[in-house]
């Protein structure tokens, strides 16, 4: 794959709001993406590379890494009606205490800074797993929910749009 530039004026930092994770709520064939992190102030993916340094029986040091492990912890996420992503996630949860549907979930990093404009970079995930970690919160407060996504299983590089009048997501593969 190429290497991909930012589409952003030079001297300018990037907004937060240009990385989303979105959790297919919909089916593998049909997907409809829904983003995660309504709510949530503060969220960013965590990458695990498993790194080490080993030194040979010549005395060279040489350093090794993995392909790395990815998650993105969401907390607090408080309980909203209107969030798909967060109802799906509570039923496969809270309702019917699923872990092997909740270690298999659709996901789609969608990076709306790189790639170009009209069709951004977009990584798509065919095995994700959301680990629903609390229920509760404080009195007075909202019911938070926070969750661990490990994101896994086949990547698929592609591009994303988004309509305009809908919001709706579209991934193509590459």
């Amino acid at each position: 794959m190429p290497d991909v530039t930012f589409n952003t004026i030079s001297g300018r930092t990037i907004a937060r709001e240009q990385v989303v994770a979105y959790l297919n709520t919909g089916t593998g064939a049909n997907p409809i993406w829904d983003p995660l992190g309504r709510r949530v102030q503060d969220s960013s993916t965590e990458l695990d590379w498993e790194s080490d340094t080993v030194r040979d029986i010549l005395g060279n040091t040489y350093g090794i890494m993995k392909k790395p492990k990815i998650t993105q912890t969401f907390d607090p996420w408080d309980l909203d009606g209107g969030d798909e992503a967060q109802l799906k996630v509570w039923n496969l949860a809270v309702n019917e205490q699923n872990p092997q549907a909740l270690s298999n979930q659709d996901m789609l990093i969608v990076h709306f800074y790189a790639g170009d404009v009209s069709a951004p970079f977009a990584e798509r995930y065919a095995s994700c797993m959301i680990e629903v970690t609390g229920l509760g919160g404080e009195g007075g407060g909202n019911i938070g929910m926070p969750i661990t996504v490990t994101f896994g299983g086949t990547r698929t590089l592609g591009t994303a749009t988004k309509d305009a009048s809908t919001g709706a997501i579209t991934f193509t593969p590459q």
